[in-house]
C-alpha cells in the first residue's frame, strides 16, 4: 500500500492510538509496523484474533503483561559473549516470570471459553523457570547482587562491613576528644573517594598527619584522611576491588546461563508481541465501541452506521453506504462544507482498518471488502516548488492512479476535474470516471458539475448521491443520500437569509427550463426519499415493538410451562407420600386384623384383604402433563349442570376422577382415592351425577375398647416436620384411644414453634380430645403439650 495514501486517509493516527493501547514495548512496536493486508484468509485470522482477544477482555479484563520488556538487545549480546549487568538480567528474570503468567491467564481464559488463536501463541511460551530462578537467587528486585550470590562474595562483604565499623569507631574516639573538636569545622564523619575523611579546619591542616582527599569550595575546610586509619582504608579499597571482581564473576555466570535459553526466548519475545498486539487491538475496539466486519474479496462495501474514528463522538454524524452490488461507481454532488470528503475519507480508512485486523466504528453486521490497493486523491496539493497549480496537481495523481489501478482496487477521487475551465472540467470528469468504472475497479468520486448527475443516471452501474442540507436550519446534517443528486440550494439559502424575492425571481428566470425541471425533479426526488425514510423508521420501531412483545410472551409461556410442571411434580410426589404412608398404615390394620382373627376366631376372608390391598395401590395418582381441552365431557357433551356434592368429576390439572364432598364458593372439597385435595370448581369438569339419596336405617355398632398395656403414653416427635408429626399423633391418638388411655404427651421440642402450633391446631379438631395444654414444669414445658382424652 502506498505510504502517500495512508497519509492522505490519516492511517497513522489510527497506528498512534493503538500503540498507546499496547501495554509492553514489544506490543508498541508491532502496532507501529502495522500496515494493511490484501490477502482475505491473512485478514480474517487478524480479525479473529481481534475477536478473540476483544471477547477475553469484555470477560475477564486486561491481561497481565507487567514486567515483560525488550530484552532482545541483552539476548543478542549474551549470545556473542559479552557480560550482561544486574539490571538487564533482572529485566530478563521479569519477562520470563511476565510469560509464564501470560501463558496461564490465557490458557485459562480458553478452558473457560475458547480462543484458540491465542491459545495456540499462548501454549507455544516456554517457560525457562530454572533461569528465573538463578537470576532472583543472585539479584534482587533493586537490581543489585545479593550477598547470597557466592560464598565468596558473602565473605568479602562481611569483611567489608567489619573493616568500615572499626573505621567508624577509630574516627569517632578521635572527634569526641575535646583536643580534636576544636580544629574540626563539624563533627561528622563523611566520605571522598570511598575513604572515610573528616573535615578538618584549613588553620589545624600541620596538625593532622594523613592525606588530604578535597577541601571546600571557600577553602576553609580541609577533607583529610588521619594518618592512623589510612592502613585500614587501604584494606577497605582492596575488599571492594575484590567485591567488584566476584560480582563479575557472578554475572558472566549468569550471563553464559542466559544464553543458553537464547533461541526460547527469542521465540517467547515475538509470541508476546503478537499477544500484546492482539490485547492493543481489543482495547482500541472498545475504546472506539468498535465492531467486527464481515470481510470478502469480492469487492463489496456495506457500511451501517459507520463513523469516522479520529471525529470526536458527539460530533460525527454516522454514514450508511452501500458499493459493489448494483452498481461499483457512487458520485456524490452537492455544495461545499457538506460532508463530501469526510465521507470519502470514513469509506477509506475504515476499509484499510479492516484490512489491518481492526475493528471498524460501525454497527454489527457492516460488511468491507479485501482490496488489493486503495488509491486516494483527497485534497488540495498545490504545490509551489513543483510549479503545480490545483488542476495539476490532481491530475498528477490521478494519472498515477489509473496507470496503477486494478479490478480489485478502490479508487477514492475529491473534486473530480476541479481547477479548471467548468466544460472542460466536467467533460474530462466524466472521461475518467467512464475509464475507471469500465476497470471494474470501485470508485466513489465527488464533483461540483452538474453535468456528472445526467452520467450517473444514465450509466448502468453508476448511482448518484448527494449530501443532506437541511434548508430550514441553513446546515448541512452531513448525511449521505444514496440515489438522491445534489442540489446547489442557492435560491432557498438567499430567500432564507432575506435576499429580495424581485432578485431572486429574476435570477431563477436565468436558469434554462431544463435545469429548473431537473433541479425540481431533484426536490420531488428528496420529498419523497423523507417520506419513504419517515415511514421506514415507523415500520422499524412497529417491528422491534412486536419482537419485543412476541419475545415477552415466549418467555412468559416457557415459564407458565416450566412452572405447571414443577407444580405437577410436586404433587405427584405429595400423593406418592401420602399413599405410601396410606399403604404402610393399611397394611399395619391388615396385620392387626389377621392377628385379631386368629386370636379371636373371627371370619376374615383373605380374598377381602387382596381386593382391599387392589383398591388402595389404584388410589395411586398417576399425572399427566397435559391436560384435554376444558367445557367438554368425556362423551363430548358441553357441561350444563353446576357441579354439587356427591357427583363424579374429572380434574383437569390432576387428570383424575373423584367425588366431590363439599362446596364451599369456588371451591370443591374431592375426594381422589384415599386423598381429600381442594381444588377450584373451573378445574372439574361433571361425569356421572349424584345418585338419589336414599334413607336406610341405621345399623348399630358396638367397641369393646380395653387397655393395651402395650401402648406407649408418649410420642416423640423431634426431628419431624409438620406433615409427618400430624400422621404420627393421629396414629398415636387412636392406639391411646383404644388403649383406655385418659391422657396422653406428645413431645415436639421448643424449636421454631412449627411442630407446637400446628399439633395444637390439629388436638383442636380432634374427635378424641376432650382438652390439652403445655407441659408444667418437671414435664417438659413449652416442648410437650399434654392431651387429655374423652
Amino acid at each position: 500500500m502506498d505510504d502517500k495514501i495512508l497519509s492522505t486517509l490519516e492511517y497513522a493516527k489510527i497506528r498512534i492510538k493503538l500503540e498507546q493501547c499496547a501495554a509492553t514495548s514489544l506490543g508498541k512496536r508491532a502496532a507501529e509496523a502495522l500496515r494493511p493486508c490484501s490477502i482475505l484468509e491473512d485478514v480474517k485470522q487478524a480479525l479473529q484474533a481481534t475477536d478473540e482477544a476483544y471477547k477475553a477482555d469484555r470477560l475477564k479484563g486486561s491481561v497481565p503483561f507487567g514486567g515483560i520488556t525488550d530484552i532482545q538487545p541483552a539476548l543478542a549480546r549474551a549470545k556473542i559473549g559479552g557480560t550482561l549487568n544486574a539490571e538487564e538480567l533482572l529485566n530478563i528474570a521479569n519477562t520470563v516470570r511476565g510469560s509464564r503468567r501470560v501463558k496461564r491467564h490465557v490458557i485459562n481464559l480458553h478452558h473457560e471459553d475458547p480462543i484458540p488463536l491465542l491459545f495456540n501463541l499462548a501454549e507455544q511460551l516456554s517457560e525457562s523457570k530454572p533461569l528465573e530462578d538463578a537470576i532472583s537467587a543472585c539479584i534482587d528486585d533493586q537490581a543489585e547482587v545479593m550477598d547470597s550470590a557466592s560464598v565468596e562474595l558473602a565473605g568479602i562483604r562481611r569483611e567489608l562491613r567489619g573493616g568500615e565499623s572499626r573505621i567508624r569507631e577509630k574516627l569517632e574516639q578521635m572527634i569526641r576528644s575535646s583536643s580534636v573538636q576544636k580544629m574540626l569545622q563539624d563533627a561528622i564523619i563523611t566520605l571522598r573517594n570511598d575513604r572515610y575523611v573528616i573535615p578538618v579546619k584549613q588553620e589545624y591542616r600541620s596538625h593532622f598527619g594523613g592525606i588530604v582527599h578535597d577541601q571546600s569550595g571557600s577553602g576553609a575546610t580541609l577533607f583529610i584522611e588521619p594518618e592512623t586509619i589510612v592502613v585500614m582504608n587501604n584494606k577497605l579499597r582492596e575488599l571492594r576491588l575484590s567485591e567488584i571482581r566476584e560480582i563479575e564473576k557472578i554475572l558472566q555466570k549468569l550471563t553464559a546461563h542466559t544464553a543458553e535459553y537464547e533461541y526460547d526466548l527469542t521465540i517467547d519475545l515475538d509470541l508476546l508481541s503478537q499477544l500484546d498486539f492482539s490485547f492493543a487491538k481489543a482495547r482500541l475496539a472498545h475504546e472506539m465501541k468498535a465492531s467486527l466486519p464481515r470481510m470478502n474479496d469480492r469487492g463489496f462495501i456495506k457500511l451501517k452506521n459507520g463513523r469516522h474514528p479520529l471525529i470526536a463522538p458527539e460530533k460525527v454524524v454516522p454514514l450508511d453506504a452501500e458499493l459493489g452490488n448494483s452498481f461499483t461507481t457512487i458520485i456524490v454532488t452537492g455544495p461545499n462544507t457538506g460532508g463530501k470528503t469526510v465521507s470519502l475519507k470514513t469509506i477509506g480508512l475504515l476499509s484499510l482498518m479492516a484490512m489491518s485486523g481492526l475493528f471498524v466504528p460501525a454497527e454489527d453486521g457492516s460488511q468491507l471488502c479485501v482490496f488489493d490497493a486503495i488509491y486516494a486523491d483527497i485534497g488540495d496539493e498545490q504545490s509551489i516548488e513543483q510549479s503545480l497549480s490545483t488542476f495539476s496537481s490532481h491530475l498528477t495523481n490521478i494519472i498515477r492512479i489509473l496507470d496503477s489501478m486494478t479490478p480489485k482496487s478502490l479508487v477514492l477521487l475529491d473534486e473530480l476535474g476541479a481547477g479548471t475551465d467548468p466544460a472542460e472540467g466536467s467533460a474530462l470528469a466524466i472521461s475518467i470516471l467512464e475509464h475507471v468504472h469500465r476497470s471494474g475497479c470501485r470508485l466513489v468520486a465527488t464533483t461540483h458539475y452538474s453535468e456528472l448527475k445526467a452520467y450517473a443516471y444514465n450509466r448502468k452501474g453508476v448511482i448518484n448521491a448527494s449530501m443532506e442540507f437541511d434548508v430550514q436550519s441553513l446546515s448541512p446534517t452531513y448525511r449521505l443520500l444514496l440515489g438522491v443528486p445534489g442540489r446547489s440550494n442557492a435560491f432557498a439559502i438567499a430567500e432564507r437569509l432575506g435576499l429580495s424575492r424581485e432578485i431572486i425571481d429574476e435570477a431563477r428566470g436565468e436558469v434554462s427550463d431544463e435545469d429548473m425541471r431537473v433541479d425540481n425533479m431533484i426536490a420531488s426526488l428528496e420529498e419523497d426519499r423523507l417520506r419513504a425514510e419517515t415511514e421506514r423508521q415507523k415500520a422499524e420501531e412497529l417491528r422491534e415493538e412486536t419482537e419485543k412483545q412476541r419475545a415477552r410472551f415466549e418467555e412468559q409461556r416457557l415459564r407458565f410451562d416450566e412452572q405447571r410442571d414443577r407444580l405437577l411434580q410436586k404433587a405427584e410426589e405429595e400423593a406418592r407420600t401420602a399413599v405410601a404412608a396410606a399403604r404402610k398404615e393399611a397394611e399395619e390394620i391388615i396385620s392387626d386384623l389377621r392377628k385379631l382373627a386368629m386370636e379371636e376366631g373371627a371370619s376374615v376372608k383373605e380374598h377381602k384383604l387382596i381386593e382391599a390391598r387392589r383398591k388402595l395401590d389404584e388410589a395411586e395418582p398417576k399425572l399427566s402433563k397435559t391436560a384435554k381441552p376444558r367445557g367438554a365431557s368425556a362423551g363430548g357433551v358441553q357441561q350444563k349442570r353446576k357441579i354439587g356434592a356427591g357427583d363424579e368429576v374429572m380434574v383437569y390439572s390432576l387428570n383424575q376422577k373423584g367425588h366431590v364432598v363439599e362446596l364451599n364458593g369456588n371451591e370443591a372439597l374431592v375426594q381422589l382415592g384415599i386423598m381429600k385435595m381442594k381444588v377450584s370448581v373451573e378445574d372439574l369438569e361433571l361425569i356421572k351425577e349424584a345418585p338419589a339419596q336414599v334413607k336406610q336405617p341405621k345399623q348399630a355398632a358396638s367397641l369393646k375398647r380395653t387397655r393395651d398395656d402395650q401402648v406407649r403414653a408418649e410420642l416423640d416427635l423431634r426431628g419431624t416436620n409438620l406433615e409427618e408429626a400430624i400422621m404420627e399423633v393421629d396414629r398415636f391418638l387412636d392406639e391411646a384411644f383404644l388403649a383406655n388411655m385418659g391422657q396422653v404427651s406428645i413431645i415436639h421440642g421448643k424449636g421454631t414453634g412449627v411442630l407446637r402450633t400446628g399439633i395444637s391446631d390439629y388436638l383442636r379438631r380432634h374427635g378424641h380430645v376432650k382438652s390439652y395444654r403445655l407441659g408444667n414444669y418437671g414435664e417438659g414445658g413449652n416442648g410437650v403439650t399434654v392431651a387429655e382424652l374423652k
